[in-house]
């Protein structure tokens, strides 16, 4: 079996050196890390797990909760996105990730699962967050890290900027000409919230009035909910000349009503997504929408959370806010030219 005391001799280097290299610590240069993590591969090396939980009183394993009520798993695109972005972080700190969560069982416990478990932290990537076993889960002291939703200074949080998001794509559909703006919302949520919040603020800033009828509540990545709302927002006396949908995946329901009407989209119909999926991107034309970077928010929240597993001591950052950027694809019609 190949040791850390051979990969040294091997390199030239002293063992602490070998062994702080294949935890990818700062303090060892990215030039050395690379050299002697390559030089392990070579050899064969692998960690002793048992050794390693022994002596540091770690097991580098990081619990991911991912509850997925609509049954898209890891397909959904902009989760696995995030998820990405956890494993290349997690894989860089030689960490391993665990996905954990209820599945169909009405009375799982997240507190006495979890701390049953030997993990170093966890990341809640989706779920309800105020469940009391949650709430238990966060104040047992276990270092943790939140998507879009954040407890307190004590624990990291990263948010995607949803108002960036929501502001740019209602302040572009404005500029051409749009005033008749429908919005179908998902669950109440704090992102809803925020998008829903940001969408009637800017509405409000271009003396914009809607009808009620335009605000529709759906379901996030459910495309035959949005198939039904769609032809219920089409059928009005007086029908919206713009859709937003609350993501992608969910706007291909409404593309298919639009198309089984004979409608053109970007013509005779404009709609706008949200998440910026590789699929809506292929459509022609393809959909006006605003990319999150997950793989990005999926580095980001691993690599703080490894930090703060590291040196629980070190003050944590307050929430952080990753930027996205619009894609204005070509599903928008410009009312002013047509006038």
């Amino acid at each position: 079996m190949v040791t850390l005391k051979d990969i040294a001799k091997e390199c030239g280097v002293s063992f602490s050196t070998v062994s702080k290299a294949l935890q990818g610590s700062s303090e060892i240069s990215s030039e050395t890390i690379k050299l002697i993590q390559q030089k392990a591969q070579d050899m064969g090396y692998h960690p002793n797990i048992a050794a390693r939980t022994l002596r540091t009183n770690r097991t580098n394993d990081i619990g991911v909760i991912f509850e997925d009520k609509t049954g898209s798993g890891f397909q959904h695109q902009y989760f696995a996105k995030i998820i990405s972005g956890i494993q290349q972080a997690a894989q860089e700190h030689n960490f391993d990730v665990t996905f954990t969560g209820p599945g169909t069982n009405s009375t799982y416990d997240y507190y006495k699962h979890i701390m049953g478990k030997s993990f170093d932290g966890i990341i809640i990537l989706s779920a309800d967050f105020t469940r009391p076993d949650l709430q238990q889960l966060i104040k047992s002291g276990i270092p943790t890290a939140t998507l879009d939703y954040s407890y307190d200074s004590n624990h990291i949080s990263i948010l995607s900027d949803n108002r960036q998001g929501m502001s740019e794509l209602t302040k572009y559909v404005i500029s051409k000409g749009h005033t008749k703006i429908s919005m179908i919302y998902g669950e109440d949520t704090l992102v809803t919230k925020e998008r829903k919040e940001c969408f009637l603020e800017i509405l409000k800033e271009n003396s914009i009035d809607i009808p009620k009828e335009y605000l529709v509540q759906c379901r996030y990545h459910d495309p035959d909910l949005s198939e039904k709302t769609t032809k219920q927002l089409l059928s009005l006396p007086e029908p919206p000349t713009c859709i937003f949908f609350p993501d992608d995946y969910s706007a291909l329901g409404g593309i298919k009503v639009i198309n089984e009407r004979g409608l053109t989209i970007g013509s005779d119909i404009s709609i706008v997504g949200y998440d910026g999926i590789m699929l809506t991107s292929m459509l022609i034309p393809p959909l006006t929408t605003f990319e999150q970077d997950g793989v990005e928010i999926g580095k980001k929240m691993t690599s703080l959370l490894i930090k703060n597993i590291e040196n629980k001591t070190e003050p944590i950052q307050g929430p952080i806010t990753i930027s996205g950027r619009m894609l204005a694809g070509g599903t928008v019609a410009d009312l002013k030219s047509s006038r």
